[in-house]
């Protein structure tokens, strides 16, 4: 028995369907593969990076991490900043609690400008040197650990989320494929 022409027509379509049910979930799990690869190799960057930092949180209970003060970085008493949110907290809690305590809360760029006007003031170039550390070190941590690591968790949900639409794509294709088995069969 021949197939009538809607059967056909039917079964050129779930041919192209599934056709292209294959390659978009191919092409999705290979995208996804390099989002992953790309989120994995930036991330571990971030890590290796902080690490070779050996900047470390106070240790809980000492002075310089008073629950008063330093209320958020509690969690991070006495770890590595290894991580981009750590790098975050310690640059946005830390740091920058102490560099508001160094010039009244002005900026590097503030005091500079007050420094030249005042080449003789060795406060005004103590205060700019401090502050320009800081506020460098602040910048990096922010700047390339906490944005590079943000970058990265992105990455790792794209690819997470396109892992999980090849697969219902996959699923799809497959029952495409039986349907269109189904069809030939009924010849």
């Amino acid at each position: 028995m021949s197939l009538n022409k809607k059967d056909k027509q039917r079964l050129m379509i779930d041919k192209l369907l599934v056709s292209f049910g294959v390659v978009a979930t191919i092409g999705l799990i290979v995208i996804g593969g390099l989002m992953w690869w790309g989120s994995d190799f930036v991330m571990q960057n971030v890590r290796t990076e902080l690490t070779s930092q050996k900047i470390y949180f106070p240790p809980k209970g000492s002075a310089s991490l008073d629950p008063a003060k330093f209320p958020g970085l509690q969690q991070y008493a006495g770890q590595a900043v290894d991580t981009g949110t750590k790098a975050k907290a310690y640059a946005n809690e830390f740091i920058a609690v102490h560099l508001d305590k160094v010039a009244g809360g002005k900026t590097y760029a503030e005091v500079s400008a007050l420094a030249k006007a005042d080449p003789t003031n060795p406060a005004l170039k103590a205060q700019a040197q401090t502050l320009f550390q800081g506020e460098t070190l602040r910048g990096l941590l922010l700047g390339d650990a906490y944005a590079f690591w943000t970058v990265g968790l992105i990455a790792r949900d794209i690819a997470l989320t396109l892992f999980v639409v090849a697969a219902i794509i996959g699923v799809l294709t497959w029952f495409g494929f039986l349907h269109m088995l189904k069809l030939k069969s009924s010849r």
